[in-house]
């Protein structure tokens, strides 16, 4: 199966860009892809990575002895983030270009905070996306597998899916020495994963991991860091009720959580499908978001009550609730309702489910099969 990309890199490059993207969401082939005739460094094989790492300024001579200049793409820039002084050097006084990329940021914002000072422009790679796997689209699939596309297609996701969070605590974790004490930060994961989708509470998940809440804190930055998760800050534009500030957080692949909290085939109603739905969605939105080039925030707004809205986007304008099942009931409006009180110039209140066809109701809220909801959403219609 051959998925389309459908984040717009230029394909003729006049300036340089880094290309974030989460373990395995397929940079190295889209780069390979666009650009086949650039010249190619990847810091994943071993001599190179040695090389560069113990004398970073053969790079500049190496590209600098080239007879023409070309287009350059260094693979797996985190692991040698000394080489970004070279390639800043290369672009001001050489006038190169560059495509950065990797699947973690910490390293290289450890060492070179100003990531070029601004001359490199910032794209993100996430997993495949409804549009991209268009008519083979499975939703039960993905919410099983994860976004990524080796999992989607793998004949054993299961498996495929340990190997990955193994990998990711190996090379991301230990090799890079982010953690000093892995199996506290492995049972962090564990731990964080149950609550993937939920408000944050730092102090009751560091006592269930028997570390500080400051260590916990520096463990979700790991998360985001590396890409592997994502926060989802309280809305709190001029509240009038009381609101929970505190952030939800979400993981970039609802596979990950899968493997973490041991969920297998989850089917609608399953326990877990609901949260694993609302996972995939967030997913959704955020490649909206990016791709689209919006770059609208996603927030979430909940009462001291417990009354909430999963998703708030557009600066409010657009409040959408997310349920995994196929009959919206009465009780199911009640965050939006709320939400319609506290800002009454909310344009679009949606609730995205499994419902077989749209409908509006008397109160304008509108109830979306989740494939009409992404169609409306890549039409512009919320804004």
């Amino acid at each position: 199966m051959i998925f389309t990309r459908t984040l717009k890199l230029p394909l003729k490059p006049t300036t340089s860009f880094f290309l974030w993207g989460p373990r395995q969401t397929g940079k190295t082939t889209l780069l390979n892809k666009i650009y086949p005739k650039a010249h190619k460094i990847n810091l994943l094989k071993r001599d190179l990575l040695l090389r560069y790492s113990q004398k970073p300024w053969l790079l500049r001579e190496e590209l600098l002895a080239k007879s023409k200049k070309q287009l350059v793409i260094i693979d797996e820039i985190q692991k040698v983030p000394a080489l970004l002084d070279e390639v800043h050097y290369l672009i001001e006084e050489e006038n190169m270009t560059f495509v950065l990329c990797g699947s973690s940021a910490r390293k290289v914002k450890r060492g070179h905070a100003n990531l070029l000072g601004g001359r490199a422009l910032k794209y993100e790679l996430l997993g495949l996306s409804i549009n991209e796997i268009a008519d083979e689209f499975d939703l039960i699939r993905i919410i099983n597998t994860g976004p990524l596309p080796s999992h989607y297609l793998h004949n054993n996701p299961y498996l495929a899916l340990r190997s990955y969070v193994d990998d990711y605590l190996k090379e991301e974790i230990l090799d890079e020495g982010i953690v000093r004490n892995l199996p506290v930060f492995s049972d962090f994961l564990r731990v964080s994963a149950i609550g993937d989708t939920e408000v944050i509470n730092l102090t009751n998940i560091a006592r269930e991991c028997g570390v500080s809440a400051a260590t916990v804190r520096d463990h979700y930055s790991i998360l985001t860091d590396t890409l592997l998760g994502a926060f989802v800050p309280s809305f709190t534009k001029k509240p009038k009720r009381r609101t929970i500030q505190a952030p939800k957080f979400y993981f970039r692949d609802v596979g990950v959580v899968n493997h973490l909290v041991r969920r297998r085939d989850i089917e609608p109603g399953t326990p877990g499908f609901g949260k694993a739905f609302k996972n995939w969605l967030f997913h959704e939105l955020s490649i909206h978001s990016r791709y689209s080039e919006q770059f609208y925030d996603i927030t979430h707004w909940r009462l001291t009550t417990g009354v909430e809205v999963d998703f708030i986007i557009h600066d409010g304008n657009t409040a959408i609730e997310v349920k995994g099942k196929e009959k919206i009931t009465s009780n199911d409006l009640k965050g939006l309702i709320e939400f319609k009180k506290e800002y009454p110039e909310v344009k679009s209140r949606i609730i995205v489910c499994l419902e077989p066809v749209a409908r509006k109701m008397k109160n304008g809220i509108l109830i979306l099969p989740y494939q009409e909801f992404i169609n409306r959403l890549y039409r512009n219609e919320f804004k």
